[in-house]
């Protein structure tokens, strides 16, 4: 083509600039008051942090609603609570005195997982380790694993045990395998609830790897003291599931 005629401009030229002729027909809806369009306000969404648990006899389940109130006290995140599946028959549940569950919290399903920004799972200990039920749970989650669809999503534990040397520590460190091999991110809170980590004056459960709660044989109520460090934890991922929301990846 000729030079200046569409495929490059002239070097000697300035490229024209090309004004659009106002409209000579005004309509009220168009040009009357010049005004510009405003676009609606589009509220972003919250963050979620899925409280993940299972629970027998409701000592993990009452840290888990303690929970949901921390994370929720910070602004823009809210916690959804989820049961994992029984894996237990119901004769044998009933053996065993457990309480029906109430139909409030829904059981999940493992590609739900994806959905959450952070996840916190909670379980009682079985000689040092998770329940089977929370194991079963993360054993179905194979395809999520093949795919690494939940790398990089910042993760947590609390747990229950029956007596002060059962487990508080061993529970969450044994199951940190199922965080590394998904490439979740694991959270613990160290010593951030402050001076009631160091308190002695009762016997508290929850561990620098976590909340925690002492059932005895199943009787025992959790404690305020390891309910406000449930609480303190769900705020405390909340801080940090938004730390990492607000910077794009």
């Amino acid at each position: 083509m000729g030079k200046g005629a569409g495929c490059c401009p002239s070097k000697n030229r300035a490229p024209s600039v090309i004004q659009s002729e106002p409209d000579p027909i005004q309509t009220p809806e168009t040009h009357s008051d010049h005004s510009i369009p405003i676009e609606p306000v589009v509220e972003p969404r919250k963050l979620r942090i899925f409280i993940v648990f299972y629970s027998m006899y409701g000592h993990v389940e009452s840290l888990a609603r303690n929970i949901k109130t921390g994370v929720e006290e910070i602004d823009g995140v809210e916690g959804v609570l989820f049961r994992v599946p029984e894996t237990l028959s119901f004769e044998t549940l009933t053996a065993m005195k457990v309480p029906v569950k109430g139909d409030d919290v829904p059981e999940i399903l493992p590609e739900e997982l994806v959905e959450a920004d952070g996840l916190l799972f909670g379980f009682p200990t079985r000689f040092g380790c998770m329940s089977s039920q929370m194991k079963a749970f993360f054993d179905s989650t194979g395809g999520l694993w093949r795919e690494q669809k939940l790398a990089g999503v910042p993760a947590g534990f609390f747990v229950s045990t029956g007596t002060q040397g059962g487990g508080q520590e061993t529970t969450a460190w044994t199951a940190i395998t199922q965080l590394a091999h998904h490439g979740m991110l694991y959270v613990p809170i160290g010593y951030t609830f402050g001076a009631g980590m160091f308190k002695m004056d009762s016997i508290r459960g929850g561990s620098p790897y976590g909340a925690g709660v002492y059932s005895g044989d199943g009787t025992r109520e959790p404690s305020q003291r390891e309910l406000e460090l449930a609480q303190h934890q769900g705020k405390y991922m909340a801080m940090i599931v938004k730390r990492f929301g607000s910077h794009p990846t």
